[in-house]
């Protein structure tokens, strides 16, 4: 089940929960059935240093180069 934000329109709070996507969640807080989904972002791709590193990692121990670039490959 995925993760969907909520806020309680009677409480005035928001909640993140674990629910169906037809579900109707009651707010932890009051235990109203008056909850609005939030919409979320998407998250951005993960291009940090340390990412970067750790999958470069695991593609020299798989035996790949796939994470590196054709100048590093020697292409």
């Amino acid at each position: 089940m995925p993760l969907y934000g909520f806020h309680c329109t009677d409480c005035d709070k928001d909640s993140e929960l674990l629910v169906g996507f037809a579900d109707k969640p009651r707010c932890p807080s009051c235990g109203s059935r008056k909850m609005e989904r939030l919409i979320s972002r998407p998250a951005p791709p993960g291009r940090s240093k340390g990412v970067v590193k750790a999958a470069r990692a695991r593609a020299a121990r798989e035996g790949h180069l796939s994470n590196f670039s054709r100048k590093e490959r020697g292409l």
